[in-house]
Formats: structure tokens, C-alpha cells, sequence
């Protein structure tokens, strides 16, 4: 655990420990998101964690699939997340072929090549840090859920 994360009520810390057992790490807004709501409104950060576990926790979906959706989505929007949920579908288990075809899939449905190229830029990213053999560590500004 982070020795600056602030102490939260057990509820609330099992929730934020499930974002480092999907990313690896609690992305940076995550991170912000625990510290501020749990002293302002710990009420409301439960209800939009209940949510976010509901989702990444589906009977309907494996983890790969989920990510692999949420990696689509992020894309078309333009979100850093988006590089987030890459590395939690490839720790689920998706190749790099689903994840550029999810990209493909990304632009056409988006109309441009922003979300092809932002894609592909990414997935070289952590493609590289993979065969160097480092973990890919979550950068400040990019965010999980």
C-alpha cells in the first residue's frame, strides 16, 4: 500500500484494492478520486464503486473481453484511460492482435484515424516495455476507471 494513500474504511480499501488487482497499480485519478471522496463523500464514492465492481465483475464478460471494451471505448473518446485498460486486457490475457483489431474496430466505428493511431502508439508502448521486460506503470494523468 502506498504510505501516502490516506486511511479509509474497509469497505472503501477493498474497493480501491480492486483496482490494483486489475491494473497492477491505482492509477493516479483513481487514486485522487479515494483520497478526496472518502473525506467528502464517502457515500457517493461507495455508489460509484459498487458500479465500477458490478461492471469489471460481470457474469456476462471474462476480464478480457471487459477491457477489451472499455479499451474500444476510451479510444473513440480520446481518453488516457484508454492505455489502462490495454494493460488490463493484455494481463487478462489479449494478444496484440486483439487489441489492434479493437483499435481498427475503434476507427471505423469513430469515423477517423485518431483512435488507429493513438491506439497503435500505445500498444507500442507497452509492447516494448513487455520484450524489454519491464512492468508497465500507469502515468500520471492516465486512469483506470
Amino acid at each position: 500500500m502506498d504510505e501516502t494513500a490516506p486511511v479509509l474504511p474497509s469497505d472503501l480499501a477493498t474497493f480501491r484494492d480492486i483496482h490494483t488487482d486489475i491494473f497492477g497499480a491505482v492509477p493516479p485519478l483513481t487514486a485522487a478520486r479515494f483520497a478526496i471522496g472518502a473525506s467528502v463523500d464517502p457515500d457517493f464514492l461507495r455508489l460509484v464503486e459498487q458500479m465500477h465492481t458490478h461492471v469489471f465483475y460481470s457474469d456476462l464478460f471474462d476480464a478480457k473481453i471487459l477491457h477489451l471494451m472499455a479499451w474500444g471505448i476510451l479510444l473513440t473518446c480520446g481518453d488516457k484511460p484508454a492505455q489502462s485498460h490495454a494493460l488490463a486486457a493484455r494481463r487478462a490475457g489479449a494478444s496484440w492482435e486483439e487489441l489492434h483489431f479493437v483499435a481498427e474496430l475503434a476507427c471505423v466505428i469513430a469515423g477517423g484515424l485518431g483512435p488507429l493511431s493513438e491506439g497503435a502508439a500505445l500498444l507500442t508502448q507497452l509492447k516494448d516495455d513487455e520484450q524489454n521486460g519491464q512492468e508497465r506503470r500507469i502515468e500520471h494523468g492516465s486512469d483506470g476507471g
